[in-house]
């Protein structure tokens, strides 16, 4: 068994727990409020704004044995900057307030979970990054493509308002073939521990983040 399919086997409770999310749940029988959509996005650029900062800072912080992943690291950095300005490029084409969301503050589960990919990278082992990035790239692969066209169909949005999601599904093809191959070349038992300890954790956290869209429009509707 090679390093990814232990990665893969090893956090599929978890990763369960992500995919049986509502708002996942309610977006495959195209049931996808307006706003929730912007809610989403609205988190999507709180935690995506994170991506660079952190690749840069565990770059900063490679041991000498790990310092063949920086070409890596690199890679991926060129990949994702700008990527949270195009979330708030599909926030505006849904009608909602940009500026509103580059200003202000996330739900407290999406900042839970930014905290603790901080935490992991600038306090534990700074390769353990990679457990978030198999969380992310991996979701999107199963889920983004097939979600932005029930979403857009749902609400008739413009193209314009889904560049997130059409561009990452595809994008992210490509990169999870190139996160395979870099995962199974690493052979120390202790980073390979840290990136699924990490998956494990972000999988929860990330849905959590799922599941607060969901729960807001519940306690709005019971405070009505």
């Amino acid at each position: 068994m090679s390093f990814y399919q232990r990665l893969q086997a090893e956090t599929a409770a978890e990763r369960a727990y992500l995919l049986s999310a509502p708002a996942i749940l309610d977006c495959q029988r195209a049931v996808v409020p307006h706003a929730r959509y912007v809610a989403f996005l609205t988190e999507a650029y709180h935690h995506v704004k994170h991506t660079v900062p952190l690749l840069m800072a565990v770059g900063s912080r490679l041991r000498a044995d790990q310092r063949p992943l920086f070409d890596a690291i690199v890679e991926y950095i060129d990949e994702e900057k700008g990527h949270d300005e195009w979330i708030l490029g599909d926030i505006a084409a849904c009608g909602a307030d940009a500026e509103a969301v580059r200003h202000g503050q996330p739900h407290a589960s999406t900042e839970l979970m930014v905290s603790y990919a901080w935490d992991s990278v600038m306090r534990g082992n700074p390769v353990s990054f990679f457990g978030m990035v198999f969380v992310l790239e991996g979701t999107s692969v199963n889920l983004a493509t097939p979600m932005a066209g029930i979403i857009r169909q749902t609400l008739g949005l413009p193209a314009q308002a889904m560049t997130y999601l059409s561009s990452h599904g595809a994008l992210d093809q490509s990169h999870i073939r190139f996160y395979e191959e870099l995962v199974n070349r690493l052979d120390d038992p202790t980073d390979q521990d840290a990136i699924i300890h990490m998956a494990r954790r972000m999988f929860v956290l990330y849905g959590n983040v799922f599941r607060s869209l969901t729960e807001r429009e519940t306690r709005v509707a019971e405070a009505v």
